[in-house]
Order: C-alpha cells, then sequence, then structure tokens
C-alpha cells in the first residue's frame, strides 16, 4: 500500500456506517424510547406516575453504572459479543416493559433496557470509531453520533404509531427483534473487522506513513484512583454532567411551553428543528474543527451558543413566534455536540490506554446526573407558576436555571484547560494551574 487510500476503500468510514445505525437503535429506543414508553404504561395500567417515572430514573442510572464498566467488558468479551449482548438485552427490556403486569416486574424489565442500551450508546460508539481514526476522529465521530439524533427522528413516531395501531406487546416484540437482529449482523461483519485485521492504518493513511498522535505532550498515563484526582478528568466529567443536565431539563418540558404559542403540531415541528439545529452543530464542528484547535474552548463556544438560546427563549416570553424558533436553533445547535466533543477532549488530554476508560466514566457521571434533570426542572417550573408574572410558555426561571448551569459547565471546561507546546498539528502550550501537569 504505497497510496492513502480513497474515502470509499479505507474500511474505516463503512465502521462509520455501521455504528451510526447502531447509534439509531441505541438512542432510538433507549433514550427517545422511555418517555413514549411511560405513556404506554399509563395508558394500560392504572399505577402512579411517580412509580412509572422511576422506573425512567432507574433506567438511566443502572445503564450509567454498566456503562462505566464497558472498558471491562469489551477486554474480555470483545466488542461484537458485548455489542450483541447490548442488543438482546434491550430487546428483553423493551418488551418487559409492554408486558409488565406489576410494577416490580417494570422496574425489572428497566434493568434490562438500562443496561442494553448503553453498549450501543455514546462510550460504544467512540470504542468502536477510535482503532480507525485519529486525526479524522472528530468528523468520524460526529459522523456516527448523527445517527443517535436521526434515531429520535425516526423510531419515535414509529412507536407511537406502532403501538397505537397494534399495542405496546407487539410493538415492542417486533421493534425488539428487528434491533437484534440488525445489530447481530452488524457486530459478525463489521464490529468484528480492526485495522490490523484488514491490513489498514487509521485515517486510511499508507502502511508507511508515520503515525502522527493528537496527544498532548505532557499527557501521562493515571492507573486506578489516580484519575479521581486528575484536574482534567475532574473538569471534563464536571463539564459533560452540567451540560446534560442542562439539556436534559430543558427539553424535557420545552414541548408544553412551545405549545400555547404554536399549537401541538408546530411546537412538535420546533422540536424537530431542534433535532436537525443539533446535527447541523455536530457536523459542523466534526468537519470543520482543526486538528490542533482547543477542543475545550470549542466546547465553551457551544455551549454560549446554547446559552444564548436560553437568553432569546426568556426574551421571546412565550409569544413571540420568531423568537421562540430562534431560541429553538440556537439550544438546537449545542445539544449533539454536548455528546461528542468530550471523547474528543479526552483523546487529546489523556494517554491512548486511558481514553477508554474515561471517556466511560464520563459518559456514565453525565447520565446518572441528567436522571434527574426532568424533575427537577419540574420543580422549578411548579415553583415559579406561583408567582403572578410567571405566564404559560414564558417560564423565565426555567431558562435561566438552563443558562446558569451550562455556565458551569463553561466554567468547568475552562478550569481544566491546558494548551499544548507548539507542534505539527497540535496548539501552542501554555501551561495553566492544573494539578501540577
Amino acid at each position: 500500500m504505497t497510496d492513502r487510500p480513497s474515502r470509499q476503500s479505507f474500511y474505516g468510514w463503512r465502521v462509520v456506517a455501521a455504528t451510526f445505525v447502531l447509534a439509531m437503535f441505541g438512542w432510538g429506543f433507549g433514550f427517545y424510547g422511555p418517555p413514549i414508553f411511560l405513556h404506554a404504561v399509563r395508558q394500560m395500567h392504572d399505577w402512579p406516575l411517580a412509580v412509572v417515572s422511576g422506573a425512567v430514573t432507574v433506567h438511566f442510572l443502572f445503564g450509567a453504572a454498566v456503562v462505566a464498566n464497558l472498558p471491562r467488558l469489551y477486554r474480555r468479551f470483545g466488542v461484537p459479543r458485548v455489542t450483541k449482548a447490548g442488543a438482546m438485552a434491550l430487546a428483553v427490556g423493551l418488551i418487559g416493559w409492554a408486558n409488565a403486569e406489576a410494577p416490580w416486574q417494570l422496574f425489572a424489565a428497566t434493568l434490562f433496557s438500562g443496561a442494553g442500551w448503553v453498549a450501543m450508546g455514546a462510550a460504544a460508539v467512540n470504542a468502536i470509531i477510535s482503532p480507525w481514526f485519529v486525526r479524522a476522529r472528530p468528523a468520524a465521530l460526529a459522523s456516527a453520533y448523527n445517527g443517535a439524533s436521526i434515531g429520535g427522528v425516526v423510531f419515535s413516531p414509529l412507536l407511537v404509531l406502532a403501538i397505537t395501531e397494534f399495542g405496546f406487546p407487539t410493538a415492542a416484540s417486533v421493534f425488539g427483534a428487528v434491533m437484534v437482529v440488525v445489530i447481530c449482523v452488524l457486530a459478525d461483519r463489521v464490529f468484528s473487522s480492526s485495522p490490523e485485521s484488514m491490513g489498514q492504518s487509521p485515517d486510511g493513511d499508507a502502511a508507511d506513513t508515520p503515525a502522527r498522535s493528537v496527544t498532548m505532550p505532557d499527557a501521562r498515563p493515571l492507573a486506578g484512583r489516580q484519575l479521581w484526582g486528575d484536574r482534567r478528568f475532574l473538569t471534563l466529567a464536571a463539564g459533560m454532567a452540567l451540560g446534560l443536565f442542562a439539556q436534559a431539563g430543558l427539553l424535557a418540558h420545552l414541548f408544553s411551553l412551545l405549545v400555547p404559542a404554536l399549537g401541538a403540531q408546530n411546537a412538535g415541528l420546533a422540536m424537530g428543528l431542534a433535532t436537525a439545529s443539533a446535527i447541523g452543530g455536530r457536523t459542523l464542528v466534526g468537519w470543520l474543527m482543526p486538528v490542533g484547535a482547543d477542543r475545550r474552548l470549542v466546547a465553551c463556544a457551544s455551549y454560549g451558543v446554547q446559552i444564548a438560546g436560553s437568553a432569546t427563549l426568556i426574551a421571546a416570553a412565550g409569544t413571540s413566534v420568531p423568537l421562540l424558533l430562534l431560541g429553538v436553533v440556537l439550544f438546537g445547535a449545542g445539544i449533539g455536540n454536548a455528546t461528542s466533543l468530550p471523547p474528543l477532549i479526552a483523546q487529546v488530554e489523556f494517554v491512548k490506554d486511558d481514553v477508554a476508560r474515561v471517556v466511560a466514566l464520563v459518559v456514565a457521571i453525565g447520565q446518572a446526573t441528567y436522571a434527574f434533570a426532568p424533575v427537577t426542572f419540574g420543580l422549578v417550573q411548579t415553583a415559579s407558576k406561583g408567582s403572578a408574572d410567571a405566564m404559560d410558555g414564558s417560564a423565565p426561571m426555567l431558562f435561566i436555571t438552563a443558562a446558569a448551569i451550562q455556565a458551569l459547565a463553561v466554567a468547568a471546561f475552562l478550569f481544566g484547560r491546558v494548551r499544548v507546546a507548539d507542534e505539527p498539528g497540535l496548539p501552542a502550550v501554555r501551561r495553566c494551574r492544573c494539578g501540577g501537569r
């Protein structure tokens, strides 16, 4: 191999396409599905809302515990087996949600669905893509992670339609079976391959091309508990957790806040606009961000755009349609980057052998945190509605809360920021007070 292979001949892009499909199913059923399942379960059973909502929280919390151990599972069983097991567990969980006849059965089902979807979630996508890409990883991850957003666009309405037409048990069985078949085929035919087994090099480089690293020169191995005392890791985890908490909390209530001014149908279209903005924002960052960019600053800028979106939604006062739509676009533009940028920051700030563990842990911490976001923002909304100046659809305190939490996320990213020495393809060095780094 003397010439750099084309995008079509480099197998890594086929892996990206397969991982896109994996993310579609993972987020489509594991992230966007639970709110729909909650509604369906409530229609079938006269169980308290607190009980069913608690099941959604357990789904995400148990998943967080599993994703923290995902690198260990990969080392022991391999990516293909873990991925197939995840799809099967998620399918069992879906069927369990649909057929639960008692609350304890529902909570048992959440253990399967929570454990299964994280094997098809953010940490899994990063683990599958990473061996194939180094310099081009931002573009590759952005493309794969866009499957998560498309999963919500495709499967949410399909789930609602299928549950309405055929019932929850039948819909869950059919979707679960399709998912297992598709993911098992991808795991055996695509995810079982590696650059070495295909005779290729990361990024599609020629075999004799010297390997180029994007890792900071001062990165050092952090074994065991050392990671938990590292400022870069702690600020990365805090920044991701805070950002996702603000997003999950606001998005859980955004539809109902848009209805008074837009109507239910147009509010649904506006939520779709937020998803489209998320895809656009993630794609632009992934494909246009220079290799040597300060990725923490990029994350801060993305949150800055979302803060501007919250401010615009406040200015809309629940009545101005143009401002409401502009606010949705601005806030939506950063949704995807909140998931895709932390793994890219980890890529440059930690040694190669630590990246998978770092990504799994920050994703786990973020998921465990945002599991409580909807109820927290609901309490904020309830409290604010008690004031005389609160109007339906305005919810200024909700948007202020989201902006304030995202400002804390920006502060966390900045606090852990380090620039690296002037090298080809790397940003210029500027030491900051980062735990003696």
